[in-house]
Parts: structure tokens; C-alpha cells; sequence
């Protein structure tokens, strides 16, 4: 099922400079400053690591007794279970993120290729296996529709195009800001991208098979859209997803976090689980931010808890960003009906990650975000990881987590969840024949609720703001705080935006923002100037 244990470095398919380094390489540039990081997602780490590596003193907060956000991990009775991310995707992203402190991912984690990417079970009785190999998959869209397998290469060497004018100018160079993006570059590196049309205007020019048009629409999930409201340059995921490579992290994402969380240790970083901030405020000599036991006086914070969190929850009243208007305005990435399973024996026929779509998959969209409801008809993700990874479950058991995206702030006490787990179980029996009913050993679920409660995110939401035309690049929340000038953002509500590898990057930007600002002097965010005149 599966290739060997490898690291990204040693691919020769994988696009995107992972040499390339942002922000400063002067180990020095921050020495001397006082920094908070709220939060030890992976933004936060990120930052953290970013923080320390240019000499700043750095304390990240967190909350809860472990770190990675909803990158958790729920570890009992030999069971361990990746809570949140679950896909080890663009892998170029991680070897740069390792590489700023000479380091690389396997320093911490070993990798495994995994083949096939995923497998799909329509409702119909049809399957496929999406190989690893791209050579293979022109002959398996001929299979559905005459002309399919040219056409998918013509669409493969677009998205491959525009992954690599997004990666390099809209992820791994800053344009938080409007005057970020008065760069020149973007129009010439832009050209032939479709900037405005919908993933399904775009994707139906190449396809018309609807279950051609879900494979390449699918990886939309990651980014907390529909075909409908996310824009054609997505189109860079099908590159991801078909010619970068599917990778399995031994021991779940939880490995990658406590390989973040030992690189920030190794460089410094002091971190304080269960340690919740209960305010951040302005202060002639920096920032005050308060937990329940004590208050730090600092120079700078980046923030990891979202901004929403931030303004409701943690600043003064008077220091409002955004107001409640615009929060209740914005577009909200699904929330997840998730099911956290241990099962006895093992369950094929499903593989490390199985998809289970409808042919029709538009009525699950619309029960996310036009008329929320649970759905009807559902479409649904499964995550297997002991298929590759034994390390996760105990001899003789497997690990299955079921998810399904469902709209944000949809009501969900413990009737509907109840009704819900055995409707999609029930899906589950019927439409791969693995009925896992009889066998759950362990189980625990997590919902709207659980991610409002626990993590604070605004309406329950999984993700964070959708990847909607009016919430891409400058028009997301900025990394620059405008209540506090010395409080910075980092995360999924920011830019780049949703995803582990965004997250990433994130953290980096947050870091870049900063050192711009603080190195310009006291008026140093009027005057710092955009990334591109300095790149």
C-alpha cells in the first residue's frame, strides 16, 4: 500500500523553492526583544521558532496542556488519534520551514509516501484508487469520459502553473497588505491564472463528468470552500494533490507537532501549558499581557488565537479591530461532525484515506452554506491510519476517524449528534461494507461545540474564514493588529490562510511583519516598506 519511509528532499516531483528563506538570516536581528506568542498551533509555533531564531526572548502561552491547537491528539488504552489535521500535504513547505534553522523534517519525524493518495466509494456501487504515480491518471479519466486523460493534463500543467505563482507570490511572500500587492511581478508571474472565475466555471471547461469534476474539486475542503465560492487559481490543490505526493507522518500529525515544539525548546523558546491569557493591553513600556497568575510586560506579541477571540475575549472594550458586524458578515469555513473511533480487527476494504461522495454532492454544499442543516445525503471523509502505521493502535485494532463537514453554527446537542453517528455509520456499512458498529472499543466525537468551546472560533467553525474571492491575500484579517501596534497575528484567519502549510507560513509572515516594523524605528509599521521592494 505504501512506499518506503522518505524524506521531501528526496523527491524530484516536488515544485516550489524549499530553498528559499524569508524574513531576515541575521540570527541577531531581534536580540534584546521581549516577546509573547498566545497560542501553540501551529502558527504559533511557527512563530515561536521564527521568533528565536533572530534572537528575540520568547514565551509562548497555551492554554491548554498540549500543544497544536486542533492539531491535538487523544492518547488511551494504546490508542492515538490525530483530533484535527490529518493529510501531510505540500511537503516543500515543511522542508523550508525546517531549513531556516538547519534543520529538516527528518531531524524529528519519519515520512511515508503513501500509494494510493486516497480512495473514493461513490453511492452508485463505483471505486477508484487515486495512484501515487501521475502517469497513471490520464488513463483513468479517459475511463469516465472520452478525451478526459488530455484534457487532465492540460488542466494538471495550469494548476501546476498556478501553484507556482501562488506559492511564490501570495504564500511564501507577504501581501497582507493592499500595497503588498503593487508589485509588478504579479501581473507578468499572473499570466494565463484565472483570477475571478469559480473552481466550477473553471473546472467544467475541462470536464464534464461530475465525478471527474469532484476529483478535482474535492481538495476544496482544505481550504473551507464549495466549487461555487471558491476561486479557478485554487485549482494549484490538484497539483498538490496529484503531482506532490500524499505523505503519513509515523505517529500522526501530533508528530509534526512535537517536532515543532522540540525545535522551538532546542532554540530557546519558553513554553507554559495550561497557561490561558486573560488580557492584552497597551503599555508605555510595550504590551501587558495578563494570565490568571501573573502579567508580562512585553515588546512585542504575536498572537495565534484568532482574531476574533482576540477582540471578543482579550482586549479592551474600547480597542475594537473589527466589531461584531464584520465578523457576522464574513463567510465561515464548515465546521465537523468527527467521529474518533478504536475498532477491533482491521477494516478493509478502506484505505489510509477514504473519500465517500454522492454523485451529487451539491446538496451537501448547500446544507454548509445556504441553507444550513445537517445533510441530508452526506459526503465524507475517513481517515485510516493504521493501514500504514501500527504505531497508532493496539495489536489487533485500528484506528478510524469519520468526518463530515457540516455548516458552522448549526445546533448540535446530543440528540442530533446521536442520530447523525448512526445515520453515517449506517452510510459507512452500506456503501463500503466495513460496519464498524459491533467493534468500537473506544469512542469519543467532537462538533460545533467543541471547536467554539474549546478553541474559540467563531461559530464553531473548523477551519477559519473561507477562501471566498473577498477573503483572499489583503482582504483576510491583516497579520498587523490595529488596536495594539505591537500585536501581531498568525494562523489560519490571516494570510496565507487555512491549512497546516499556510499556518506554516504564517507564523513566518507574523515574525517578517514584525521585524520590519521593529527595525524602522518608532514609527516603524507607517513606514516599513512592502516585502517586495526588499525581496
Amino acid at each position: 500500500m505504501c512506499a518506503n519511509r522518505t524524506t521531501a528532499a528526496d523527491e524530484t516531483r516536488m515544485t516550489g523553492r524549499s530553498d528559499q528563506q524569508g524574513g531576515s538570516s541575521d540570527p541577531t536581528a531581534l536580540s534584546g526583544l521581549d516577546t509573547v506568542v498566545i497560542g501553540g498551533g501551529i502558527g504559533g509555533l511557527s512563530a515561536a521558532c521564527h521568533l528565536a531564531g533572530r534572537g528575540a526572548n520568547v514565551r509562548l502561552l497555551e492554554r491548554h496542556d498540549t500543544l497544536g491547537g486542533v492539531a491535538g491528539r487523544i492518547e488511551t488504552e494504546g490508542f492515538r488519534i490525530d483530533t484535527g489535521p490529518s493529510w501531510y500535504l505540500m511537503p516543500d513547505t515543511f522542508e523550508r520551514f525546517f531549513s531556516a534553522f538547519d534543520r529538516e523534517p527528518s531531524d524529528y519525524y519519519d515520512l511515508t509516501r503513501l500509494d494510493p493518495h486516497y480512495r473514493v466509494f461513490w453511492k452508485d456501487g463505483d471505486r477508484i484508487d487515486v495512484p501515487d504515480d501521475p502517469a497513471a491518471l490520464p488513463g483513468l479519466f479517459e475511463a469516465y469520459e472520452s478525451g478526459a486523460g488530455d484534457a487532465l493534463e492540460s488542466y494538471l500543467d495550469m494548476a501546476q502553473h498556478a501553484y507556482e505563482v501562488g506559492i511564490e507570490e501570495f504564500v511564501y511572500r507577504d501581501r497582507s497588505r493592499f500595497r503588498d500587492c503593487l508589485d509588478p511581478r504579479i501581473l507578468k508571474a499572473a499570466r494565463g491564472v484565472d483570477l475571478l472565475s469559480s473552481m466550477q466555471e473553471y473546472v467544467e471547461e475541462y470536464f464534464e463528468h461530475p465525478k471527474l469534476q469532484q476529483l478535482v474539486q474535492y481538495t476544496l475542503v482544505f481550504l473551507g470552500g464549495s466549487p461555487h465560492n471558491t476561486p479557478a487559481i485554487y485549482t494549484l490543490m490538484s497539483h498538490v494533490d496529484f503531482n506532490l505526493g500524499v505523505y503519513h507522518p509515523t505517529g500522526g500529525i501530533a508528530s509534526v507537532i512535537d517536532g515543532m515544539a522540540d525545535l522551538a525548546t532546542e532554540l530557546g523558546v519558553e513554553i507554559e501549558p495550561n497557561t490561558p491569557v486573560s488580557a492584552i493591553e497597551p503599555h508605555p513600556d510595550g504590551v501587558l499581557v495578563s494570565t490568571d497568575s501573573k502579567t508580562h510586560t512585553v515588546d512585542r506579541v504575536v498572537s495565534n488565537a484568532n482574531p476574533y477571540h482576540v477582540e471578543r475575549d482579550l482586549l479592551s472594550p474600547t480597542a475594537t479591530e473589527y466589531g461584531n458586524q464584520y465578523w457576522e458578515d464574513r463567510t465561515y469555513a464548515p465546521s465537523a461532525f468527527l467521529m474518533y473511533l478504536g475498532v477491533e480487527g482491521e477494516v478493509n476494504p478502506l484505505a489510509h484515506h477514504t473519500l465517500v461522495l454522492p454523485t451529487d454532492w451539491d446538496d451537501h454544499f448547500e446544507a454548509i452554506f445556504d441553507d444550513p442543516q445537517w445533510p441530508a445525503d452526506p459526503a465524507y471523509y475517513v481517515n485510516v491510519p493504521t493501514v500504514t502505521d501500527d504505531t497508532m493502535a493496539p495489536a489487533g485494532h485500528s484506528v478510524v476517524v469519520v468526518l463530515v463537514p457540516i455548516a458552522a453554527g448549526l445546533a448540535d446537542g446530543e440528540t442530533a449528534r446521536s442520530r447523525y453517528r448512526e445515520q453515517v455509520l449506517s452510510d459507512l456499512a452500506t456503501h463500503t461494507g466495513v460496519d464498524l458498529r459491533d467493534r468500537i472499543v473506544f469512542e469519543r466525537s467532537a462538533c460545533v461545540s467543541e471547536f467554539a468551546d474549546r478553541f474559540s472560533l467563531p461559530n464553531g467553525s473548523a477551519l477559519g474564514l473561507a477562501h471566498t474571492l473577498r477573503q483572499t491575500g489583503p482582504l483576510r484579517p491583516s497579520i498587523r493588529s490595529s488596536a495594539i501596534d505591537e500585536l501581531y497575528y498568525a494562523g489560519s484567519y490571516t494570510s496565507p490562510g487555512i491549512g497546516v502549510p499556510m499556518c506554516l507560513v504564517s507564523g513566518e509572515h507574523a515574525v517578517d511583519a514584525l521585524e520590519a516594523d521593529a527595525t524602522a524605528g518608532p514609527i516603524g509599521r507607517l513606514v516599513s516598506p512592502p516585502a517586495w521592494l526588499s525581496s
